[in-house]
């Protein structure tokens, strides 16, 4: 099956590099900016440097992009290269106490219910919690293959790590946020056969986390 998102991003580097396409570049900026912002606060944990991280690597691919042709796979390329600037940001600064904020809020809406509304907010800011207080790599594996789709192998690739260790690292990610549910579920939040309860458990569950 052709992996079509990433024939897409392919299509839109090589009009860069080949024809020097602004708009394909734009188009690329916009595709994969939030992620990779979110990748490389993982690492450095401030977001106005990783916007900077990341606004970087972008415009010097830009700079550069006539020498970027060889490149066949700009996604990992581009993860790569916020990568060993985030590395990089993190030897220069580590002198420096860097503060943490919680992942972007996501929030299941039933406009019919706004008790249910604050109850989703709550789940969802305590989860996010969970996931933000992972361990690093951990972490970063985790959000490379839930949040930005990456293959097993691709994530191996990208952190220098073996596939077996990818594995093992969202073993213990799922079965943190697995513990953590079943904690929070024993709590009077939710009737038992609640509407949001069940979405909220499809939701998860498409993650692979059961309760």
């Amino acid at each position: 099956m052709t992996d079509q998102p990433n024939v897409q991003l392919k299509y839109l580097w090589d009009q860069v590099c080949f024809s020097n396409d602004i708009k394909s570049f734009e188009l690329l900026f916009h595709q994969l900016n939030r992620n990779l912002i979110n990748f490389c606060h993982t690492i450095i944990h401030h977001e106005h440097a990783a916007e900077e991280i990341v606004s970087d690597v972008f415009v010097a691919c830009w700079n550069k992009r006539a020498e970027l042709q060889h490149v066949t796979n700009p996604k990992a390329y581009l993860f790569m290269a916020v990568k060993n600037r985030a590395l990089n940001h993190v030897k220069q600064y580590s002198h420096l106490q860097l503060q943490t904020s919680l992942t972007d809020e996501v929030i299941l809406v039933d406009a019919s219910n706004p008790n249910s509304e604050l109850e989703k907010k709550e789940f969802f800011m305590k989860m996010d919690g969970i996931i933000a207080r992972l361990p690093t790599q951990t972490l970063l594996v985790f959000r490379l293959i839930k949040e930005d789709g990456m293959k097993y192998q691709e994530v191996a690739d990208l952190l220098d790590i073996s596939p077996r260790t990818v594995q093992t690292h969202m073993r213990r990610a799922i079965q943190k946020l697995r513990e953590w549910l079943q904690a929070y579920n024993k709590r009077d939040y939710f009737a038992t056969k609640n509407k949001l309860f069940t979405l909220l458990f499809l939701f998860l569950a498409s993650w692979g986390i059961r309760g």
